[in-house]
């Protein structure tokens, strides 16, 4: 087993670090604290936080070739189906496999996950 290198606790910096990913809408924005998804050789994996703010809307749904596993910490998404919306609140987690779609989504607050990303070859 190979030894990983000792990482020690700390405080989160919610101020800074905060980027907004490519195509995604004003408002939506991410804060990588480890790991990283090679998109072009499919590897890697990636802890975020991703933070919208309110009023922040996504009008199509999203898909991704990685695993992508979801926590939301405190606020609510709004899931915007064809049958109406349903609020995907705080305490509520899902793991949705590579390919499938999801969304669109709307935040009427400010919503702020953990995500775990990647790809199958990533030993989880």
């Amino acid at each position: 087993m190979t030894a990983r290198p000792k990482v020690d606790f700390a405080k989160i910096d919610f101020e800074q670090g905060w980027s907004r990913p490519e195509g995604a809408p004003e408002g939506v924005s991410v804060k990588v604290l480890a790991g990283a998804l090679d998109h072009v050789a499919k590897k890697g994996h990636c802890t975020t936080l991703t933070r919208w703010r309110a009023g922040t809307e996504v009008t199509q749904a999203i898909t991704h070739d990685y695993i992508e596993e979801v926590y939301v910490i405190s606020g609510a998404l709004q899931w915007l189906g064809s049958d109406g919306a349903t609020a995907v609140e705080a305490d509520s987690y899902v793991c949705r496999p590579a390919g499938v779609p999801h969304g669109p989504f709307r935040a009427d607050e400010d919503y702020l996950a953990i995500e775990f990303c990647y790809y199958e070859d990533a030993g989880r």
